[in-house]
């Protein structure tokens, strides 16, 4: 190239560089190990363990199979890249650090809420029926209060 042709070329300054001037600069923040996109409609997300300290928790695992969780694969979700299991009957699977991502539809997780809320619901009626038949021989010791309510108050009573 001789020296002429060098002269020639031009150079474009940084200034003149096809870049927007005016965005803003995003903050840093920590990542997020168990970030998710938001759940189809219908569905919930959570993570399952599949492992502690290394060693396979698959009495874990089946249960939550067996409550109706099925695990997410990452061809589910294409426009949001996450780590997956590569070999092994979980392959394709989104897992981070021993934890699977699973879904279960809405409906079975209301079912099961109504399920512990109706469970609650009988544990306290047992306790109740229980201590009233206990205390109705000798009250002199406990008094039982079957409400369950508390109040907490700050400062002294006026």
């Amino acid at each position: 190239m001789d020296i002429d042709a060098i002269e020639n070329t031009t150079r474009q300054s940084r200034d003149e560089e096809q870049h927007d001037k005016n965005a803003r600069r995003k903050p840093w923040q920590p990542a997020r190990m168990l970030e998710t996109p938001p759940a189809p409609e219908g569905y919930q997300y959570r993570w399952i363990r599949s492992e502690y300290v290394g060693i396979e928790d698959r009495n874990n695992v089946s249960a939550r199979m067996r409550e109706g969780w099925e695990f997410v694969r990452q061809d589910e979700i294409p426009d949001f890249p996450l780590p997956t299991i590569e070999h092994g009957r979980h392959a394709g699977v989104i897992s981070v650090g021993g934890l699977i991502l699973a879904k279960i539809p809405t409906e079975t997780v209301n079912e099961r809420n109504e399920h512990y809320k109706n469970r609650n619901v009988q544990q306290n009626e047992a306790l109740d029926n229980t201590m009233f038949n206990e205390l109705q021989g000798n009250n002199r010791y406990v008094k039982y209060d079957s409400n369950r309510k508390s109040n907490v108050s700050f400062g002294k009573k006026r």
